[in-house]
Parts: C-alpha cells; sequence; structure tokens
C-alpha cells in the first residue's frame, strides 16, 4: 500500500507542473501587465508613472524572460514561499491561511450532506423503481442538477430578504456550527447531491439483477437485509468514485457560494485575486485546488479495497 501510495505521488509531480505551467503561461502572456492593470484601477489622484511602474516590474522579477521566471517560482515553491501579493504586499501563504480553514470545512460538510442526503435517496428510489416516489425522487434530483450555484445563491438571497426581515439573513462566517453557514452549505450541495442520487439509483438497478440478490429474495430474505447487506456495499463502489470526483464541482461552486453569501475563504480570495490580477494568488489557489483533486482520487483508490477486496488484489498484481 505504501509502494502504492508512493507511486500516486511521483506521478503527481508532472500533472501539477503541467498545471501551473498552463496556468503561469496565461498570466504571462494573455492577462496585461499585472502591474500596469493596479496602476490603471489605482484612485485618480494616483499618477500613471511609466518609470515607476517599471521600477516596480524589475523590483518584482516581471522584467526576466518567462522561463526563468517560471523556474523560479517552482524553486521558491519547494522552498516553501509562495511570494507576496502584487496587490497588498502581503504573504501569499498568509493570505491562503487565513482563508483555506473556512473552504475547507464548508466542502467537507458538503461532501457529508451530500453523502447522507444523496445515498439514501438514491437507494430508495432504484428499490422502487418506476414508482411514484422514484419519479418524485429522480425529478427533483434532475432539477437540482439543473441550477447551478451562481443561480441559486442569489435567487435563495432574493428570497430570503423579500420574505425575511434585513437584519435576520444570515450573511456571513460565524464557524462550522453557525446557523450562518445552512444556506450556503445547501446550495453547494444541491449539484452534488443530483449527481450521486442518480448514480446511486443506476448502480441499485444494475445489481437487482445480480443473481446473489435474485437468490437471497427466493429464500425469503427480508428486503431491508437484501437491500443492507446484498445490494449497499457493491453500491458504494461507483458512488464512492463519484464523491471524490464531485470536489472538483464543489471547489468549483464555493467561488460563487463564497461571494454572494460574504464567506471569506478560498472563493472569495479567488474573485478578489481575479479581478486585480494578482497573480501570486492565482497560482497559489490553483496549485491547492489541483493538490485537493488529486487528493480525494487518492482517497477515493484507497478505500476501494474495503468496498471491493478484487480491488486490492488488482492493485497488488500491479
Amino acid at each position: 500500500m505504501f509502494a502504492y501510495i508512493l507511486r500516486r505521488f511521483i506521478l503527481w509531480v508532472p500533472s501539477v507542473l503541467l498545471v501551473m505551467l498552463a496556468v503561469y503561461a496565461l498570466a504571462f502572456y494573455g492577462a496585461g501587465d499585472p502591474i500596469k492593470l493596479i496602476f490603471l484601477r489605482a484612485p485618480g489622484d494616483v499618477a500613471y508613472d511609466p518609470a515607476k511602474i517599471e521600477a516596480i516590474r524589475d523590483q518584482a522579477g516581471l522584467n526576466r524572460p518567462f522561463i526563468v521566471q517560471f523556474g523560479g517560482y517552482i524553486w521558491n515553491l519547494l522552498q516553501g514561499n509562495f511570494g507576496n501579493s502584487l496587490v497588498s504586499g502581503r504573504s501569499v501563504w498568509a493570505m491562503v491561511k487565513a482563508a483555506a480553514p473556512v473552504s475547507f470545512q464548508l466542502g467537507l460538510c458538503a461532501i457529508l450532506v451530500t453523502a447522507i442526503v444523496a445515498i439514501p435517496l438514491g437507494m430508495i428510489a432504484g428499490l422502487r423503481q418506476n414508482s411514484r416516489l422514484d419519479y418524485i425522487i429522480l425529478g427533483t434530483a434532475v432539477a437540482l442538477w439543473a441550477i447551478p450555484a451562481y443561480v441559486a445563491g442569489p435567487l435563495l438571497m432574493v428570497l430570503l430578504l423579500a420574505v425575511l426581515p434585513d437584519g435576520s439573513v444570515p450573511y456571513g462566517w460565524g464557524g462550522i456550527f453557525s446557523v450562518k453557514v445552512l444556506l450556503p452549505l445547501i446550495v453547494l450541495s444541491f449539484q452534488p447531491i443530483a449527481l450521486i442520487l442518480r448514480q446511486t439509483r443506476a448502480a441499485v438497478i444494475e445489481v437487482m439483477s445480480e443473481d446473489y440478490v435474485r437468490t437471497a429474495r427466493a429464500k425469503g430474505v427480508p428486503e431491508l437485509v437484501v437491500a443492507l447487506r446484498h445490494i449497499l456495499r457493491p453500491v458504494l463502489t461507483p458512488v464512492v468514485t463519484q464523491l471524490g470526483l464531485i470536489m472538483i464541482t464543489i471547489v468549483n461552486g464555493a467561488i460563487f457560494v463564497e461571494l454572494v453569501f460574504g464567506l471569506p475563504g478560498l472563493g472569495r480570495l479567488t474573485v478578489s485575486a481575479l479581478t486585480n490580477s494578482d497573480f501570486p494568488v492565482i497560482l497559489a489557489i490553483t496549485l491547492i485546488g489541483s493538490f485537493l483533486v488529486m487528493l480525494s482520487n487518492l482517497l477515493v483508490d484507497l478505500l476501494y479495497p474495503l468496498l471491493d477486496p478484487r480491488a486490492a488484489d488488482a492493485k497488488g498484481a500491479r
């Protein structure tokens, strides 16, 4: 198992380098000069001084060739240095360290809510295939999937502002156990719940056609025992795969959810960095997002042997 994890980490290195190279190239060639953009967005009393801009560019190392800048950035990363913000001058690591706990807590809770809600409902829909209850659950899942976070968040906020007094509308961050987290958590979980619910339903329908399930029912085994002992475990294997993949959906949705509900997380920091062309912050968040997606896929692979021993034998053979 340790050798397998080590191999996966080794394979991560070129993947992360390619992602960073692509983002760095986009920032270098396509997004415009960040120092000039910062001056253009400055208040009217700040003079546009080309000489001062060139001095700042030279101090920040932005006058060097692309490959030299990228190599220097990677070398600084290996030393644990994410650089400083071009806008505020603060350490990028300090900014990420302050925002990351909010996003991590929200994302983890979204995954837990998705698993707790979607898997049982998907099991019920699959076991009651083509019934009225199945149509209601599946229709709700399709409706949730059709509403992206950047639409659901503002609509829900407008609805609450119309119904509740302004002072009682939850906004901001009060900790993961605060009432304020309920709305962003619900909005962030819409599409993941729809995805996992449909995946669970499809897996249940497929497993129900297996011979061992029909044999258990023919022997008079209670339906609840059949569902929990013979159907649930094989169903969890593809579902867990999807739980790992929805990390991408949650990371993307967090950008809009945190902005709408005023959460001081990585999503809001991403919007601020993109608006201000703060490339060191953008690169750091991209690196963290890539690492989270890869880590979630690794955790899924490690859970496979617990759900299906044949997966462990296959990995051992490789």
